[in-house]
């Protein structure tokens, strides 16, 4: 018996079929790519173009996005810094569940604050989260001036006119990665097109052996 949070007289049930048969089935190692940035900065391209390029390959994926969820499970959420805490919180619990289903799960969010990346962090033990050791961000590390000017939303035009509060980068912070492993930005000027930065991610998992048929 124990208590997890408000929960109480609760048990935790072990499973007859574990993360490594999982796994086996699937010819693949379930883990989670987290992608950051400003609002416009590439996030859901780069999630969209790397789910692609692995169906390509037979490996399954399923992307988390920060909008979508919004749609459904996290549609009781504000902008708050608390519901943005909470918001981040569910994402990193739905992640690790699908990183223990064997998938690799793309999560897209802006996750504008370092405490709750480094929360979803903590939440999975090494080699789930893939960075480094344990979790690997993808920093899409794109100047606000670009991100303003895509502005495919409309947002930044509302947020610079008043009519949204506490937007990420107008004026509520965003706290860039201290400690990425993989961070992507314009060179000289040009950005990389999506199946560039796609291709860079796959590497990396490639090199990691999450994409190897021999588990």
């Amino acid at each position: 018996m124990s208590t997890v949070g408000n929960a109480t007289n609760i048990f935790w049930q072990e499973l007859p079929v574990g993360r490594l048969e999982r796994q086996k089935l699937l010819n693949q190692k379930g883990c989670v790519v987290w992608i950051t940035g400003l609002s416009g900065s590439g996030k859901s391209t780069l999630a969209c173009s790397l789910s692609r390029e692995l169906y390509t390959r037979g490996k399954l994926s399923y992307v988390l996005d920060g909008d979508n969820l919004r749609h459904g499970l996290n549609k009781d959420l504000g902008f708050k810094a608390e519901d943005r805490t909470e918001n981040i919180r569910r994402v990193g619990e739905v992640a690790k569940l699908f990183a223990d289903a064997g998938l690799i799960c793309i999560a897209s969010l802006i996750s504008p604050y370092r405490k709750d990346r480094d929360a979803c962090r903590a939440m999975l033990p090494d080699n789930n989260f893939v960075e480094a050791s344990s979790f690997w961000m993808v920093y899409m590390n794109m100047p606000l001036a670009l991100c303003e000017q895509r502005d495919a939303k409309g947002l930044y035009k509302l947020a610079r006119a008043g009519k949204i509060k506490g937007f990420t980068g107008i004026d509520d912070p965003y706290e860039p990665p201290l400690n990425c492993e993989m961070e992507i930005n314009e060179k000289d000027g040009v950005c990389p097109t999506p199946g560039a930065m796609a291709g860079e991610v796959v590497s990396y998992l490639e090199e990691k052996g999450y994409l190897h048929d021999n588990i």
